[in-house]
């Protein structure tokens, strides 16, 4: 898969709604979000804007063998950005188009490399789907709250 700046990352069917903001206490979730935001200061760290609001994104490695899904990061991100990272939810809202256009913009590449980048996403995801439970490894928020 080519190294875009911006990236789709479809989470494993049976991982949806089992996000950091679900698992953990609001008040342990606001401080690693803030975190994010702080050392973001109030820039994407994808696409690199300036905006008013960041969302925070959890970034995840997935290994197939163990069935662990890995906490890697936690990244401040424009609502753009984000869209495109989760562009099956995007897509479900009716907002599709915008986000294929801005992965084309972020990315400076062209349809056809966004329709390219999509299929290799959805391969990668009908892998991960073979594996019906991951086991979370959380390690990464040990470093985090230093």
């Amino acid at each position: 898969m080519k190294d875009y700046k911006l990236k789709i990352e479809l989470v494993p069917d049976s991982c949806w709604y089992s996000n950091l903001r679900s698992l953990l206490k609001p008040s342990m979730w606001d401080v690693l979000r803030k975190k994010a935001y702080a050392n973001a200061n109030g820039h994407c760290q994808i696409c690199g804007r300036k905006v008013n609001r960041l969302e925070a994104h959890e970034r995840w490695d997935y290994d197939k063998e163990t069935s662990t899904q890995k906490l890697k990061e936690i990244v401040a991100v424009c609502h753009n950005c984000h869209s495109v990272i989760h562009i099956g939810r995007t897509q479900l809202l009716g907002k599709g188009e915008e986000a294929e256009k801005w992965f084309i913009k972020v990315n400076d590449c062209s349809y056809a490399d966004f329709i390219k980048h999509l299929g290799e996403a959805n391969k990668i995801h009908q892998e991960r789907n073979k594996v019906l439970e991951w086991k979370l490894d959380l390690t990464y928020l040990e470093d985090f709250l230093k």
